[in-house]
């Protein structure tokens, strides 16, 4: 297996990964956190094939932490109760493993191929990987302390990235 398919298997993965883990989860907001993670994972995957056939490919930043950052404050105003599922944060744990091993792989790949473009591009996907274990890290924070993670003023660990 090539880099090319080998990181396209990783994508897909992680993105049916956090369409399961999104089903298992009552709370709407974090449902749609999860499934923009998701299609960002789809994102990532639909690069790589770019990259593979020999197609100029972009990667386009992602604004997951804004958008995360925009439910979590509709949370707040809406002064939802948030209980995590029995297991949960196990899940976010889980998540968090495969993003810092993508985002290691990316890093990895980098360094061995020869195109400047590709090197480019692996590049970015490796930083788009550690923003979203960025956010599962302040998911993980949520589902541990969800009314005081909410009342943190103006969601500041969300913009420290």
């Amino acid at each position: 297996m090539d880099i090319f398919e080998f990181a396209m298997e990783k994508e897909k993965l992680s993105e049916e990964y956090y369409r399961m883990i999104a089903v298992k989860t009552d709370n709407k907001g974090v449902k749609t956190i999860l499934n923009t993670l998701a299609d960002e994972e789809l994102k990532h995957y639909e690069v790589v094939l770019k990259m593979k056939s020999g197609v100029p490919a972009d990667v386009s930043e992602t604004t997951v932490l804004t958008d995360a950052k925009t439910i979590f404050e509709k949370m707040k105003q809406g002064q939802q109760r948030f209980r995590a599922s029995p297991g949960e944060g196990q899940f976010y744990r889980k998540a968090m493993d495969i993003e810092k091993d993508s985002r290691t792989f990316y890093l990895q790949k980098a360094g061995q191929v020869k195109d400047e473009r590709q090197k480019e591009i692996f590049n970015c996907l490796a930083e788009e990987e550690n923003k979203h274990y960025f956010l599962l890290e302040n998911l993980m924070d949520f589902v541990s302390r969800p009314a005081a993670w909410l009342e943190n003023a103006e969601f500041n660990h969300l913009d420290e990235y």
